[in-house]
């Protein structure tokens, strides 16, 4: 698929927190900038109280990191500074990403405190591309995980992605789209997202359609005999069921005449009491004999207002969702973190040390070391058990008893017999060069439903949803434990 214009004509390498530079500048001046070392990035809360998220923005991060290259003007800004050695800006000016990288897949289903991505490389690298990571992934999963909840909400019905003109500017609009897509929406508005990502582009007709027409009839009549088999009516403008229902079934009747098949029409309904004009339209569709005649409900809809319409009995076979979808206007930020968990020192580069930080908020405590995320499925129903966090070397045997543990409350335990396990990374980049296989978009959205299967619906509660267990294996959990005890000793 071509780079979408927005990543193809902008260079973002300088698109960093000043701190990365400064501190790329410490690293070199202290011999530490070729250190190996190994970072996570996780986030530590799942928005709107839900119990899971949806992994996505992976596509970018990678785009992002194969095109990092400082030109001659971005080294020409950073010498104006006046904050910087000129070894270090020849340092940046022969800059080639050289780290090993592992992410879960998007369209995973994604909890707390698990690795999303790991970096490991030397310490000026994987230090640099913390912005842009956290920017990708942070922005993508918040999205994901929104249109996730409101197409669960919707019980089948599809989910159309409208919010483009309410997006935080160009890219919340283009990949909130594609974030949208991946969680199950059919579609959206944003035109410029099907060109760039194939996410199909959806739209009729706006209230000024119908305004510029002597007429809502004549409007309707002027709509139809261009578009005879994609009519959907916007039928708010004036009065919905005064005007709006009967001046479509009478356009929609003169289409039938005319050999269209009504399986094609539709009306949408934008304002006023979704619930009530729904049940009164669909009355008056199926006394007109056009019971195949879609509804389309859209206004400032989210997860919650869908399931009540539904409770409501609302006549609606799919919905429109904008600025409640696109900015997750509910919990706008995702709250995903880049951590340092191991580093080397100049005098052994190359040895892994495990780093923990530590803080007077007990959330914030970090797991320490290079990682390696699980899953853990039954081997019966294929339904996810717990997700476990082992150290990077560690394996675990799906032929043995496994004791999973809840790591604060450790009397928790649980032996699983009859399990499957798998990890949840899968390599990005080795050294440097990119060896993961980018899937397509409807292949990640197909990836995403299926992998959402596996999770019980408990898990998928808008309201009191049941916890799903992150633990950390015994090794990585003795380990935390030893540098806790260590540094209260000290």
């Amino acid at each position: 698929m071509n780079q979408p214009l927005s990543i193809s004509k902008r260079n973002l390498t300088m698109l960093v927190d000043f701190y990365e530079l400064t501190m790329a500048n410490g690293f070199f001046q202290n011999g530490l900038g070729d250190v190996l070392t190994c970072f996570d990035l996780f986030f530590r809360k799942v928005p709107d109280q839900g119990g899971y998220a949806i992994m996505a923005g992976l596509e970018q991060a990678i785009d992002y990191i194969k095109q990092l290259r400082f030109t001659p003007e971005d080294i020409d800004y950073l010498r104006g500074r006046k904050l910087f050695s000129e070894e270090f800006l020849n340092y940046l000016a022969e800059f080639r990403f050289s780290c090993d990288v592992w992410a879960i897949p998007e369209g995973t289903p994604i909890f707390p405190n698990e690795p999303l991505i790991t970096v490991r490389g030397p310490a000026i690298q994987a230090q640099f591309v913390e912005t842009m990571l956290l920017l990708s992934i942070n922005h993508q999963s918040l999205i994901a995980t929104k249109a996730s909840r409101i197409v669960r909400a919707a019980e089948g019905r599809p989910v159309m992605e409208f919010g483009s003109r309410r997006a935080q500017g160009t890219d919340g609009a283009l990949y909130g789209a594609r974030a949208s897509y991946i969680a199950g929406c059919v579609g959206t508005a944003c035109t410029m997202s099907e060109r760039d990502f194939g996410v199909p582009a959806l739209g009729t007709m706006a209230h000024s359609w119908v305004q510029m027409f002597p007429h809502e009839l004549d409007a309707f009549r002027a709509y139809a005999a261009i578009y005879p088999e994609n009519c959907t009516l916007l039928v708010d403008t004036f009065n919905v069921l005064k005007s709006g229902v009967p001046n479509a079934i009478t356009v929609f009747r003169e289409l039938e005449a005319a050999g269209h098949a009504q399986e094609s029409f539709g009306i949408r309904i934008d304002s006023g009491d979704i619930a009530y004009l729904s049940k009164k339209a669909r009355i008056l569709l199926d006394k007109a004999g056009l019971p195949k005649v879609k509804i389309v409900a859209s206004n400032s809809l989210d997860e919650y207002l869908i399931r009540d319409l539904l409770v409501q009995g609302a006549q609606i076979d799919s919905f429109g969702v904008g600025e409640r979808l696109v900015t997750s206007r509910s919990e706008p930020v995702f709250g995903g973190v880049y951590k340092l968990a191991a580093a080397g020192t100049p005098d052994a580069p190359n040895t892994l040390i495990p780093k923990i930080k530590l803080s007077e908020n007990v959330s914030k405590i970090t797991n320490p070391a290079f990682k390696k995320p699980w899953r853990l499925f039954d081997r019966d129903t294929g339904m996810a058990i717990a997700d476990v966090i082992t150290l990077a070397e560690e394996t675990i045997d799906d032929t043995q008893p496994y004791v999973i543990f809840d790591p604060e409350f450790t009397y928790k335990r649980k032996t699983l017999t009859n399990f499957i396990a798998r990890p949840l990374q899968v390599p990005i980049f080795e050294q440097g060069v990119c060896v993961y296989e980018q899937p397509t978009l409807p292949q990640i959205r197909a990836y995403c439903t299926k992998q959402l299967d596996t999770i019980w619906d408990e898990v998928k509660r808008f309201e009191n949803p049941h916890a799903y267990y992150v633990d950390l294996s015994e090794p990585l959990w003795k380990l935390k434990r030893e540098l806790l005890d260590r540094y209260f000793a000290d």
